[in-house]
């Protein structure tokens, strides 16, 4: 019995019990619920109303959010996830990429206001969810404030001829963690357990849910588990969900901290940019973690692999 999503109050983080309740999160299950998480039931709302209506806009449109970095902009519906479109802001922190994406989208000022709104509320949580997963395994002066976040919003148009189909692909994120907004009404999401089978992750109204993806992995020495999961198309309806990812230092190298690196836990990868990992992870089509490996300390750079050089 692989049980159930592990559930996290972030009212009660700072007792002992709670951390170590998130620290085993991470480390077996490489994911958790999150309740208690303070963005406003209204604003979820609100950023849910607007990205279902940039995703009304004309296709010639949504092309136009191009990519900044290997697999950001506009993903279309593809061989691979026919079902499956998305748009993305990088570095959503940033004037200059909010206001890329707002001219390109013909954002209205309403919608940035919403858009700015959720994206400064989320940014604060998710820095705060990476800290305290630090200090959950001993690193107490983890600084998360300046690492660059990225908004993807999906939409999935599920048909009843797709009813058993693949939404989106088994895939795990390249990021240190994932917070996801799912979709409130509309399930489908399922995570790997570690037993190698799939949980389902049903809708719950009101929480988040937080994955933990590659740089995560590396970052805590190989301790967190950067969990693999996939859409599955469980009823005719559209699903609306907004992934907001936690990538990477804005400047300097991926690595584990002193705290993590001892005798018994050696180094297991290289430091690294992750502008290098992401470009080596889509350009080898290794979508499932499996791109850590051209980083592991004795192997060769991801950049030279991904060049097959």
């Amino acid at each position: 019995m692989e049980g159930t999503i592990p559930v996290i109050d972030l009212e009660k983080i700072s007792d002992p019990d709670e951390s170590k309740k998130l620290r085993e999160a991470c480390e077996k299950w490489g994911c958790f619920r999150i309740i208690n998480h303070s963005i406003s039931t209204t604003l979820m709302a609100d950023m849910k109303e607007v990205i279902a209506a940039l995703f009304d806009r004309p296709t010639e449109m949504k092309n136009c959010n191009s990519a900044v970095i290997a697999g950001s902009g506009y993903m279309a519906p593809s061989a691979v996830n026919p079902l499956y479109e998305a748009l993305s802001i990088y570095d959503f922190c940033s004037s200059q990429a909010m206001n890329n994406f707002c001219s390109q989208l013909d954002v209205s000022p309403h919608q940035r206001q919403i858009v700015e709104a959720y994206g400064q509320a989320i940014h604060g949580l998710t820095v705060k969810i990476g800290q305290k997963m630090a200090e959950s395994v001993g690193v107490v002066d983890a600084d998360f404030e300046d690492w660059i976040c990225q908004f993807r919003i999906n939409n999935y148009h599920f048909t009843p001829e797709a009813v058993g189909s693949s939404g989106v692909q088994i895939h795990t994120d390249s990021s240190f963690l994932t917070v996801l907004q799912d979709d409130e009404n509309v399930g489908g999401l399922e995570v790997m357990h570690i037993s190698g089978s799939f949980v389902p992750v049903p809708p719950l109204p009101t929480t988040l849910l937080v994955n933990l993806g590659d740089i995560g992995h590396v970052w805590s020495n190989g301790r967190f588990r950067n969990v693999e999961h996939r859409v599955i198309c469980k009823e005719a309806r559209k699903r609306l969900s907004i992934a907001t990812f936690m990538l990477g230092p804005r400047n300097g190298n991926v690595e584990a901290p002193a705290e993590l690196v001892s005798h018994d836990h050696p180094r297991l990868h290289q430091p690294f940019v992750y502008e290098d990992y992401r470009k080596a992870r889509v350009s080898n089509k290794m979508h499932s973690g499996q791109a850590l490996q051209l980083f592991r300390v004795g192997t060769m750079t991801g950049e030279s692999m991904g060049n097959g050089k």
